[in-house]
């Protein structure tokens, strides 16, 4: 009995003898600073994000501790930890309404759902499209617009402005993708839904000239004239000049992009 007794005393002090040292123990707040900014320098993110969270934590309360939390957002961010980087920043942005770096919170936030493969397609070959979600990218855009809505002066306003565009275009780009797809597969009542979604959400986008296009095509297909030739007329009206429109709308055995 003394010897089991012995044996659990044994691995418990070998236990604790391993238990790993906090090597920032004592260091000051400053010190704890740069060795994280130091860490992130060179692309250690993870260790980054550890050091951010301690200095967090230990000067909470203070300015230093408001910048730790941008900055480990940012190292979640480039560490592809999404859901910590939003988080992050959602925190900040509730506890700090006020704070002089909002308008990078609002950002960064954007920056995190940002997609900058949204408008290639590509790769979305064998996928059922209309199941792919683009919330994501419509987030982005809303963080965007907040950050420009209210703070237009900020250095981060004419690259959120440029993003905000590319955003409208290509999630106007994909829901066409979509009304193609459900028109190369008869489902012309779909393809009529998606591309009016289209023209009515995105109007200024360069896509809203297919989706009336795809729309006209669509009623015509479902035999419904008049709503074909609605939209027709709209299409005439706003691009005169249309590919679509060469040869006849209803003459065209297939769209111009359906090579299949």
């Amino acid at each position: 009995m003394h010897a089991v007794a012995a044996l659990a005393m044994a691995a418990a002090l070998a236990a604790c003898g391993t238990t790993a040292r906090d090597e920032t123990a004592g260091m000051a707040v400053e010190k704890l600073y740069e060795e994280a900014k130091d860490e992130a320098s060179v692309g250690n993110w993870e260790r980054a994000t550890k050091l951010y969270e301690k200095l967090e934590a230990r000067a909470a309360g203070t300015p230093l501790a408001q910048q730790a939390q941008l900055d480990l957002a940012y190292a979640f961010y480039r560490s592809n930890e999404k859901a910590q980087a939003l988080a992050t920043l959602e925190r900040f942005i509730r506890l700090h309404p006020s704070s002089p770096a909002l308008d990078y919170a609002y950002y960064l936030q954007g920056l995190v759902n940002f997609n900058e493969n949204l408008g290639l397609l590509g790769s979305l070959s064998g996928q059922d499209l209309s199941e792919r979600d683009q919330q994501a990218s419509r987030d982005s855009f809303q963080a965007f617009k907040q950050l420009v809505e209210r703070f237009p002066q900020s250095q981060y306003a004419p690259d959120a402005r440029l993003r905000m565009t590319y955003i409208v275009n290509s999630l106007a780009a994909y829901e066409v993708h979509v009304a193609r797809y459900y028109y190369r597969r008869g489902a012309y009542v779909a393809a009529v839904n998606r591309a009016q979604q289209t023209v009515q959400e995105f109007q200024q986008s360069p896509s809203a000239e297919e989706a009336l296009f795809l729309m006209a095509s669509s009623y015509e297909r479902l035999g419904l004239t008049e709503l074909r030739d609605d939209a027709e007329r709209v299409l005439r009206r706003n691009y005169p000049d249309s590919d679509f429109l060469s040869g006849g709308l209803r003459q065209k055995s297939k769209p111009w992009w359906q090579v299949w």
